[in-house]
């Protein structure tokens, strides 16, 4: 979607496909306003789940790295 802020794109889709799906009441000849807010909606969605998924890959407590503890001995004096 959009490289930075697309948490705040999808949320903004979300919005807009809320309000044009339950609170618009025009009609366009052609064009089915619920149907584009409902679009609208599932795309926002996506876009929210894929960049939640994107941003937990990055997250402090999800660490691949592995703690390698070596022990030296002392050397053995004769």
């Amino acid at each position: 979607m959009m490289e930075n802020g697309s948490t705040a794109g999808s949320l903004l889709l979300i919005a807009l496909g809320a309000i044009l799906a339950w609170a618009v009441e025009y009609q366009v000849a052609g064009i089915d306003i619920k149907v584009i807010g409902a679009i609208l909606l599932i795309v926002g969605t996506i876009g929210l789940v894929l960049s939640l998924l994107f941003w937990a890959s990055f997250a402090p407590f999800r660490s691949n790295r592995r703690a390698v503890i070596v022990q030296h001995e002392e050397p053995r004096r004769p």
